[in-house]
């Protein structure tokens, strides 16, 4: 096999706040692929770096009374903390506020520049007159122009879908200092995505099967089809006051924060290049034969699916090979909830003394490459790890380690067992290539179901051969030697099919085993006749209920200790730690972008209390949804005909098209609002509304719809 060359990273996680469970779900899955490459005998480097510029992180640094250097790096090194103790082994973790950064940023930009693909326009801005500075969308509050809602986002209604520009809001005030906002004009820089070299290359790069079939599906909807322009240019400049770098020749000009975020995984390898006398250009130049792969949330796939490569390859730089998107984290099916002590952070599970390899397993057992969302279930999440991990994996080693110290000196039999073993336990060594194989994939879940199933195998062959039974008989004493054997070399294999997954539990097995670090080649061959193991030590110790008790207590004990800005918190969405912030020169089909980095005022504060008589007023009637289906012409909706039953079918026009596709929903269940006055829209009448969950923020990228218990059925009222 020739060794490939690979280059990984994850997406950066923004400064402004903790890392927390949904954010573990990318990293996790990403250094099980990383620990798999390199255990195949490949180059592979793993490399991130925290996003640090942007107004959140100007406004919080202000608020704490410190430079936002100062805050960055105190970040850096609790989100680093984070990472190293739950096993994710970067080679290098960097920071975007970097010499490296910085250097790319304005080279691409140069070049972009140079080829004719950077256009300075006026565009009229809110200006907050006490603050002085320019608000993004998502700095102002108004009233929706189209309902008269109060309390919308300067981007879009949360009361009725509707998108504008924040000039159209109504009574609009500054998110940061509560000030009436002043329209203003000033120059911004843009990258002309909509020109035809643009649409040429992206039509061609996201057909090529860099991306999952889902995902290049929507960007499709995105681009249009042939012969359409549906992609506008791109804003890549913010005004001072800024945290960030300044666009070279424009004083007062700042790169916008999603300009220079991804360069950051240039500016982390450039200086992980220096640290290891490794050629960058080898790497990132147009013809490199290197391996580039980005492991993203899909709440950002249009910008490292559309923007990332249309710069690269109009500044001379190579493309991504491929990007890998994966789905949000609820937990028991559900939003993560600070109320309900299930808004988890790193810190708090790891504080609470709770095995980080026992989420790394749990997450592994459900990724499958998809795009598909992921849920923790706790008591799932109890079961499985103590079935799988304590029940049958390690059971087998604690099962044959005393009888090899007791009775044989801790020696294993002097024999060689290939054709034995092969005999004992058919096709435990040969599984070594499928489950490589889904690795590959990203399929941990099918690598891990396989895994187990030889581990079902191994303990049906101890159930066949009980070493306490044998033992028992001195004329069976070799017939216990070798049992004991072949039952330490299967526990040498699943350990190697575990340990991209349990790299720590590995090492300990290892050691256990008194062996070099194993490597995928190791399959291929047993341990040496009279192998010295080590006295056995248990290697993991099953969950107790009392665990996650005590961690959710002390997540919802911890409900009000956040270290981000009142005005602005810093958002927390489950698959993906930084989206974007909307705007009118963005992508123009692309999903409802969730605000990110904080970029957002609080919109959770309780509403007012209302009698019962009120609540009754309200028809919530179980709904199962016959049939969904795009809108043309519409950006955030879906179509959808809901089953009441008795009640018959209605029609609803639903804001939830960045969050589903239409055909993971037909047949599921949900609750909707029956006796909503039907509403004339555009696209046609909707006669009613489902009910769908998101932070307080409004993230439209997180949305989550209602789903009743199984067992409801249509019509059923909700009471």
């Amino acid at each position: 096999m020739t060794p490939r060359q690979i280059l990984v990273t994850s997406a950066l996680p923004y400064a402004n706040g903790a890392i927390h469970l949904g954010h573990l779900v990318e990293y996790i899955q990403t250094d099980i692929w990383v620990r798999f490459q390199k255990l195949r005998g490949h180059e592979c480097w793993y490399v991130c770096a925290d996003d640090t510029h942007g107004t959140p992180i100007m406004l919080r640094a202000e608020k704490e009374g410190i430079s936002p250097e100062a805050l960055i790096r105190r970040v850096h090194g609790e989100h680093l903390r984070d990472f190293t103790g739950f096993h994710v082994a970067f080679d290098n973790y960097h920071s975007t506020h970097s010499d490296e950064t910085r250097f790319y940023a304005e080279d691409i930009y140069r070049k972009l520049q140079a080829a004719g693909l950077i256009e300075v326009r006026s565009i009229e801005q809110f200006y907050d007159p006490v603050k002085k500075m320019f608000l993004p969308d998502r700095y102002i509050k108004g009233e929706c122009p189209k309902c008269g809602a109060a309390d919308q986002y300067g981007d879009s209604c949360e009361a009725c879908g509707a998108a504008y520009a924040p000039t159209d809001l109504k009574n609009p005030l500054s998110a940061v200092s509560g000030a009436k906002p002043e329209l203003k004009s000033s120059d911004h820089y843009f990258f002309k995505l909509s020109d035809p070299r643009c649409q040429t290359f992206l039509r061609q790069w996201t057909q090529q099967g860099r991306l999952q079939s889902e995902a290049s599906n929507k960007l499709q909807e995105w681009l249009g089809v042939e012969g359409e322009n549906k992609l506008t240019d791109w804003d890549i400049s913010r005004d001072a006051p800024y945290f960030g770098f300044e666009i070279p020749g424009a004083p007062g000009k700042y790169f916008y924060v999603w300009l220079d975020a991804p360069i950051g995984y240039m500016g982390s390898f450039k200086n992980l290049c220096e640290q290891k006398g490794l050629d960058f250009d080898a790497w990132w130049k147009p013809d490199s034969s290197a391996e580039l792969y980005h492991f993203i949330g899909k709440d950002i796939l249009y910008f490292h699916a559309l923007f990332w490569p249309a710069e690269l390859q109009h500044a001379g730089y190579r493309t991504p090979t491929n990007v890998f998107a994966h789905g949000f984290l609820t937990v028991d099916g559900a939003k993560m909830s600070k109320s309900r002590g299930t808004f988890i952070t790193a810190e708090s599970y790891l504080a609470q003394g709770l095995n980080p390899e026992w989420l790394r397993y749990y997450f592994a057992a459900k990724l499958n490459g998809s795009m598909e969302d992921l849920d923790l279930n706790l008591d799932d999440f109890v079961s499985r790890v103590n079935s799988d991990l304590v029940g049958k994996y390690i059971n087998i080693a604690s099962r044959a380690a005393g009888f090899i110290q007791k009775r044989f000196a801790g020696k294993l039999l002097h024999a060689h067992l290939n054709d034995a073993f092969a005999t004992d336990l058919p096709g435990l060594r040969e599984a070594a290539e499928e489950i490589a194989g889904h690795y590959e994939a990203r399929d941990y879940a099918r690598a891990l179901r396989r895994t187990m199933a030889l581990a079902d195998q191994v303990n049906q062959y101890v159930d066949q051969n009980p070493p306490w039974v044998l033992a028992k008989a001195p004329e069976n004493e070799a017939r216990l030697h070798h049992v004991a054997t072949v039952l330490i070399n299967a526990f040498r294999l699943l350990t190697l099919y575990l340990k991209p997954v349990l790299p720590k539990l590995a090492q300990r097995a290892e050691e256990f085993l008194n062996v070099a670090p194993l490597h995928w080649h190791d399959a291929g061959h047993l341990l040496p006749p009279g192998h010295l193991i080590n006295p056995y030590e248990h290697l993991m110790t099953r969950i107790e209920g009392k665990q996650i008790e005590a961690l959710l207590a002390a997540n919802r004990e911890s409900l009000g200790a956040t270290g981000a800005t009142p005005t602005a918190p810093a958002p927390q969405p489950h698959s993906q730690q930084r989206h974007a912030v909307h705007q009118q020169q963005a992508v123009t089909p692309s999903p409802q972008p969730s605000p990110t980095r904080g970029e957002l005022e609080n919109g959770g504060a309780s509403a007012p209390t209302i009698g019962i008589d009120d609540f009754a007023k309200v028809d919530l009637r179980i709904a199962r949804i016959a049939d969904a289906s795009h809108v043309e012409g519409a950006e955030k909706l879906l179509k959808l005909t809901l089953d009441l039953g008795p009640l018959g079918t209605r029609q609803v026009f639903a804001g939830i098209k960045s969050a589903y596709d239409p055909a993971t929903l037909v047949g599921r269940h949900t609750v909707m609002v029956a006796n909503l006055a039907p509403r004339k829209m555009k696209f046609g009448m909707s006669e009613g509304m489902v009910l769908a969950a998101s932070d307080p923020n409004g993230e439209t990228a997180g949305l989550f719809l209602l789903s009743p218990d199984s067992g409801a059925t249509p019509g059923m009222k909700v009471k």
